[in-house]
């Protein structure tokens, strides 16, 4: 993956058990974010954004408006770079059609993607790849893998775990909350 230049870190805070939001943007949008302090593997640490800075502005502004329940949509520009394949026809199909507060299965993620032929001799070969697909999601929370569950409950959250999947359902009224919930109110 080539990334140019303009490519510098937005820290966002959130009321995530993980903490802050890492986002990296380019020139063209978010490239990346991640629930992690050292953002997304795969991009090379960049300067801070200087608060300053429109993208930053933008970026800090509209993901504070989402954790405060004040914003529904982020209405961020994406800059796709970071995805390829399978995966960017995957994510481009869940960001554009899982919309807040709504969820979707891996099976009917993959099906709807339209990028998946099931092999009858692997049966869920096509939701299990969109598992793997979703946990190593690149854009987390702009490209909402948090809204993609299992058949039989919420499925995995990758690396981050589930306690942050289920505040972000919670906080989009998927889930209702718990008597701990820590969300806008």
């Amino acid at each position: 993956m080539h990334v140019d230049r303009s490519l510098a870190w937005v820290t966002v805070r959130t009321p995530l058990p993980t903490g802050d939001l890492r986002v990296a943007v380019t020139d063209r949008g978010v490239v990346a974010a991640g629930y992690t302090a050292e953002g997304v593997a795969g991009l090379p640490a960049g300067p801070e954004v200087p608060s300053d800075d429109r993208r930053a502005a933008a970026v800090v502004n509209r993901i504070t408006e989402y954790f405060a329940g004040r914003r529904r949509e982020l209405d961020l520009p994406i800059d796709w770079r970071s995805t390829s394949g399978i995966q960017s026809a995957v994510l481009r199909t869940l960001q554009q059609t899982v919309g807040y507060g709504e969820t979707i299965t891996y099976g009917v993620l993959a099906e709807r993607s339209g990028v998946f032929e099931e092999d009858p001799g692997e049966p869920g070969y096509a939701a299990r790849t969109v598992g793997t697909i979703m946990s190593t999601n690149p854009i987390s929370l702009l490209v909402p893998c948090h809204r993609v569950v299992a058949a039989d409950g919420l499925g995995g959250f990758g690396s981050v775990g589930l306690d942050v999947k289920r505040w972000l359902l919670t906080l989009e009224g998927v889930l209702p909350p718990t008597l701990d919930w820590t969300g806008p109110g």
